[in-house]
């Protein structure tokens, strides 16, 4: 063996065995690294661009102020609480918890695949296929459900109801696939991405267009339908952000790592991914826990497409952002923890709306901002990239195999290399 493959199999390892403490600094430290390497980039572009005022060095004119960028990439995002006036409930802030909400549903949609050893790229796809089956159940259920309250809390809950059903078919789809034809996830998953922005135009153009609009879009629902928002402590309703949906994703992330840590649902699942032929040895049905874990993946991937269209739009669009492919980055972020997708949630909201605000307050083109973004995304996940990727070639010594059924987990494991065998 070389000394170049011991010393990166030793890195490996050592990013994996990480503690969690360990993990926050690097995180932290990969973050500081963005900022120096964006600023230097941030500087020198202004050296090329042309402007009336900006700092003169060596005869060049810098157009560009990092301090100013990254005042408004973090403080920009929040409404800027050092500036007098500043309210809690202002539009920028609302602007990141709403992406926050949306992507913490995607988020945890990728992570609950990657927990099992599947890599769903499909998210998008099911949020499409959710979206849609959310706004056309609401629609058509307006029409027989009274108005008010009581078709506030009848439609709200059929809606999100509609899409987690919807989305988690759609998921369903490449886990069969998987299970039953040993068909490759990575692949399906992308190519049914194409098929659901394919065959949802068609059932949009087809019946559900609105006629009244000239944009491809469903009906609008009816306002109260939609997502409310707190009175007097909440965001206005201008803002399409509601501290209610927020509240619900944090409940759902809490949930998931519930049902990942204390159910047997949870243990089967992680087992399936980390060490499947243990958990094949102690029982777990492979193929039903494929199929299981991509349905719920793809369940909530649906919800995500209901909340973007119960609490942003209104109605469901043709031109759907992509939320679910931006979940991928916050899961690996995350390093599929469910509780730290909303960390990497919140971080990703930020630099929307700061990048937002960068192009509102100066001159620094929409292109740079988003290099500028997506190196502090780079620089962020690549770690726990590195890590997910090492988990896959490094021997932990203290992995164990275990038994599904209950059984004794350290006899699992004296008996566990034979199994294998």
């Amino acid at each position: 063996m070389s000394a170049s493959k011991e010393r990166l199999e030793r890195l490996l390892e050592r990013l994996v065995q990480a503690s969690v403490l360990e993990r926050v600094v690097i995180s932290v430290a990969a973050l500081l690294a963005a900022v120096l390497v964006g600023g230097v980039l941030v500087f020198v572009s202004g050296g090329i661009a042309s402007c009336r005022t900006g700092l003169e060095l060596a005869g060049t004119t810098f157009c560009y102020n990092p301090m100013q960028v990254y005042y408004e990439l973090f403080l920009g995002a929040i409404g800027h609480p050092l500036e007098g006036g500043w309210s809690p409930t202002n539009y920028s802030l609302a602007r990141t918890l709403q992406q926050t909400t949306l992507l913490v549903f995607a988020g945890l949609s990728v992570a609950v695949a990657f927990r099992a050893g599947l890599l769903n790229i499909g998210t998008q796809g099911q949020l499409v296929f959710g979206g849609l089956a959310t706004a056309v159940t609401v629609v058509y259920a307006a029409t027989i459900v009274p108005g008010g309250f009581i078709g506030t809390i009848v439609l709200i809950p059929l809606g999100v109801l509609a899409g987690a059903v919807v989305g988690g078919l759609y998921g369903a789809l490449p886990g069969v696939l998987k299970a039953y034809a040993d068909a490759n996830e990575v692949i399906t998953t992308i190519m049914l991405n194409f098929v659901a922005t394919g065959v949802t135009s068609t059932m949009l153009s087809q019946w559900f267009q609105d006629p009244n609009s000239t944009n491809p879009r469903t009906e609008r629902i009816p306002e109260y339908a939609e997502i409310p928002t707190v009175p007097y402590v909440g965001f206005g309703g201008s803002a399409n952000f509601s501290l209610l949906a927020l509240g619900f994703a944090v409940a759902l992330m809490v949930g998931i790592a519930w049902l990942f840590a204390r159910t047997s649902f949870g243990y089967e699942l992680r087992t399936s991914g980390t060490q499947p032929a243990a958990a094949a040895y102690g029982g777990v049905d492979e193929k039903r826990m494929t199929v299981a874990s991509m349905t719920l993946s793809g369940a909530l991937g649906g919800v995500a497409g209901a909340f973007w269209v119960l609490m942003v739009h209104g109605s469901w669009l043709e031109n759907v952002p992509s939320i679910g492919f931006d979940g991928i980055a916050v899961s690996v972020l995350a390093g599929n923890n469910p509780i730290g997708v909303g960390a990497a949630a919140f971080l990703f909201g930020v630099l929307d709306s700061g990048g937002n605000s960068i192009g509102t307050s100066t001159d620094v083109p929409p292109e740079l901002v988003g290099i500028l973004t997506g190196l502090i995304i780079l620089f962020v996940a690549m770690p726990e990239f590195f890590r997910m990727f090492g988990r896959r070639f490094v021997d932990l010594e203290t992995t164990r195999p275990a038994r599904a059924d209950g059984g004794d987990a350290d006899a699992a494991a004296e008996t566990g290399g034979d199994t294998d065998e």
